[in-house]
């Protein structure tokens, strides 16, 4: 009997855990025009939703653009606003910086709530190995 107690106890335990633990998930932009206005969306839902959730956007090739310095999406209002807001919710935004290179791009054009990482694509694995979803808008 006090075996089985301790199994229901461990049980209880491990199913609390679990559903304490945040969501890990990384979303994808490599494209502005086509993915930046939607996964911004898809982000702000996702957080209202799930406000603990852990999540990171990581931008390479022209994904890397709605973060730039006076970007403005097809409605003409600026990205830097919504992405502040979503930073000021957790989010990190991580621009490839082989992008920078690969474009000539300095780190100065971007605007302050962008971090950076040496590459989009392995950040992107490592992001995966560590638990995190992958969205992909």
């Amino acid at each position: 009997m006090r075996f089985r107690s301790l199994a229901i106890a461990a049980l209880v335990t491990a199913t609390s855990v679990t559903a304490l633990a945040q969501d890990k998930v990384v979303y994808h932009i490599n494209d502005t025009a086509a993915q930046a206005l939607a996964g911004l969306r898809n982000i702000r839902n996702h957080l209202d939703v799930d406000p603990t959730a852990q999540i990171t956007v990581v931008t390479h090739a022209f994904g890397v653009d709605f973060l730039m310095e006076g970007m403005k999406d097809r409605n003409e209002n600026s990205f830097a606003s919504t992405v502040a807001a979503l930073k000021n919710r957790g989010v990190r935004f991580e621009v490839c910086e082989i992008t920078l290179q690969n474009r000539n791009l300095k780190k100065e054009q971007f605007i302050q709530e962008a971090d950076f990482t040496p590459s989009g694509v392995v950040r992107l694995s490592k992001l995966q190995k560590e638990g995190a979803s992958y969205i992909k808008p």
